[in-house]
C-alpha cells in the first residue's frame, strides 16, 4: 500500500510500526456549530482510508477527538444562555447524526478534551521540567519553540513571518511560542491544574490524547498516521509534533496525511464569505449516500469544488449502480469475484485513487448490463456480480441500500403511505383473483409515476424518472 506523506511530499510505501496493526489519529471537530461540507470531506477521506486499510488485512485503531471546550463554545453558550456542556453535547450529537447519514463509521476511540485534562497537564509538566515550556506572570504556560531544534521541520517553513495566527504577548520569549495552558482569573469555565485554574491550549489536546490512548512503548513514533485538513499542517500539526517530541523523546507520527479544501461554486468555504454550506441542509435535499458518492469522487488531497450541477450528474452515475442492483435483487452472493476485488484494491491501495476506482465500477456496470442482456439467467455470473457490489459497499461505503428504497428518497410520508396503501390493496385484490381491481390500482400507480415490481420477496416500487 502506498500513501502520500505531507512532510516528505512524496508517495511512500506504507510500513506500519507493528506488523498487521495501524494506529490512525485524525483531528476532529470543535463542537460549537453544525458540521459543514468541509467536515464531511475530511471525515469521508479518513473513513475511506480505514476501510482500505482493513480490506488490506490491517487491524486499525482509529481515534478522532472531540474538542468540547474552546472559546467559540464558551461564546456560543453565553449567547444562547446555555452551559458549555449543553452546547458541546448538542453539536456532538448533530455531528454524529450527519456523519452517520453519509456513511462515516464511528472511530474506535473518540476522546474528548474535557475528559483528558489530566493527560494534558501531565504533558505540560514534562515540558516545563525539560525546559521546553515556561510560565509567564499571568499564569499562562507557553511552549518555547527555540528549544526545539526541529521546529518547523514538519511544515518545512523557514520562519513564522506573515502568519496571522501568531499573537503578540509581551512576555513571550519568541514570537512563535504558543500557549499550552491559558490561565483563567474570572468566573468563566476553567479546570484545576498544578499551574492554577485555566483551560488547555488547542494544540496541546491532540498530543496529550494520543499519548494517553494510543502509544506503544519503545517505538520511535507515537502512531502510524496522523491526518486532518490541509489547513492544519501549520501551525496545529507543527505544534503538536513539537510538543510530543520534546515531552516524550519520540516523534508523533510516521506518516502525515492531509485532505484538500471544499470550495462552493469556486470559492473556498468560509463563514466570512457567507458560503458555509451545512451538511444538514444538503441532507434535506439529497440522499446521504449520494452526497458520499459525490464528495468521494475526487482525490482526497485535491481541493473540491462543490456545485449542484456536478452533484446531480454524480447522482445519475450512482443511479446506474442501483439500477444494476435491481436486476439481481433478491439473490445471495455465494461466489466471490476475486478478479474485480483485486483490481479495485490495487487502485485504492495507491494513495486512495478513487478516480480509477470509480472508472472500474463504471466498467463493471456496463459489462454487467451487457452480460445480463445476453443471458439474464446465468446464476453463477449474477452471484459473482452481487459479490462485487457487496465489496464496493464494504470498501467504498455506497451501494448497500435496497435499490427500490433508494429511488424513493425525497417523498414525503403522506405520499409514501398512500403508495404503500395502494400496493397493499393491489396485493389483496390479486389474492382474491380480482384482476380488474388489481389492474385498476396498477394504472393509478402508473399515473403517479410509480413503477412496481413483483418478486418472490414481495412487491417493490420506485418513482420513475
Amino acid at each position: 500500500m502506498f500513501l502520500y506523506d505531507s512532510v516528505q511530499k512524496t508517495k511512500c510505501k506504507f510500513e506500519p510500526l507493528i506488523e498487521g496493526k495501524v494506529s490512525l489519529y485524525v483531528c476532529g471537530p470543535t463542537v460549537y456549530d453544525d458540521a459543514h461540507l468541509g467536515h464531511a470531506k475530511s471525515a469521508l477521506a479518513f473513513d475511506l482510508l480505514t476501510r482500505v486499510l482493513e480490506a488490506n488485512g490491517y487491524d486499525v485503531l482509529f481515534a478522532r477527538n472531540i474538542t468540547d471546550i474552546d472559546d467559540k463554545i464558551i461564546n456560543k453558550a453565553r449567547d444562547l444562555g446555555l452551559s458549555t456542556t449543553d452546547i458541546a453535547t448538542r453539536y456532538t450529537q448533530a455531528y454524529h447524526r450527519d456523519m452517520s447519514a453519509i456513511g462515516v463509521r464511528p472511530p474506535t476511540l473518540e476522546p474528548k478534551a474535557t475528559e483528558s485534562i489530566s493527560a494534558m497537564t501531565r504533558m505540560i509538566g514534562q515540558l516545563i521540567e525539560k525546559k521546553h515550556a515556561y510560565v509567564i506572570s499571568n499564569g499562562d504556560v507557553y511552549f518555547d519553540t527555540q528549544s526545539d531544534k526541529s521546529y518547523l521541520s514538519l511544515s518545512n517553513r523557514q520562519s513564522i513571518e506573515n502568519i496571522s495566527r501568531v499573537t503578540a504577548v509581551s512576555e513571550k520569549k519568541n514570537e512563535a511560542d504558543f500557549v499550552l495552558w491559558k490561565a483563567v482569573h474570572d468566573e468563566s469555565v476553567s479546570f484545576e491544574s498544578p499551574f492554577g485554574p485555566g483551560r488547555p491550549g488547542w494544540h496541546l489536546e491532540c498530543s496529550a490524547m494520543i499519548e494517553q490512548h494510543m502509544v506503544t512503548k519503545d517505538l520511535p513514533y507515537a502512531i502510524d498516521i496522523h491526518g486532518g485538513g490541509a489547513d492544519l499542517l501549520f501551525p496545529h500539526h507543527e505544534n503538536e509534533a513539537a510538543q510530543t517530541r520534546c515531552a516524550t523523546n519520540h516523534e508523533l507520527a510516521r506518516y502525515w496525511m492531509h485532505n484538500g479544501f471544499i470550495n462552493v461554486d469556486g470559492e473556498k468555504m468560509s463563514k466570512s464569505l457567507g458560503n458555509s454550506f451545512f451538511l444538514k441542509d444538503a441532507l434535506k435535499a439529497y440522499n446521504g449516500e449520494v452526497l458520499r458518492f459525490y464528495l468521494l469522487s475526487t482525490h482526497y488531497r485535491g481541493d473540491f469544488n462543490f456545485n449542484e450541477e456536478d452533484l446531480i450528474a454524480s447522482k445519475k452515475r450512482l443511479d446506474r449502480l442501483y439500477r444494476l442492483k435491481k436486476r439481481i435483487f433478491g439473490l445471495t452472493a455465494e461466489v466471490i469475484d476475486t478478479e474485480f476485488k483485486t483490481a479495485l484494491m490495487e487502485v485504492l491501495s495507491d494513495d486512495l485513487n478513487v478516480s480509477k476506482a470509480y472508472a472500474l465500477i463504471d466498467e463493471l456496470i456496463s459489462n454487467a448490463n451487457d452480460a445480463l442482456d445476453a443471458n439474464a439467467k446465468d446464476k453463477l455470473y449474477r452471484q459473482k456480480l452481487l459479490s462485487s457490489l457487496g465489496f464496493i459497499e464494504t470498501v467504498l461505503g455506497f451501494g448497500g441500500q435496497n435499490p427500490y428504497e433508494y429511488f424513493q428518497f425525497g417523498l414525503d410520508k403522506a405520499t409514501k403511505a398512500k403508495i404503500d396503501g395502494l400496493i397493499s390493496k393491489r396485493s389483496e385484490a390479486k389474492a382474491l383473483k380480482d384482476f380488474a381491481a388489481s389492474d385498476a390500482i396498477r394504472d393509478e400507480l402508473t399515473c403517479m409515476n410509480v413503477s412496481i415490481m413483483d418478486t418472490a420477496n414481495g412487491t417493490f416500487w420506485e418513482i420513475s424518472n
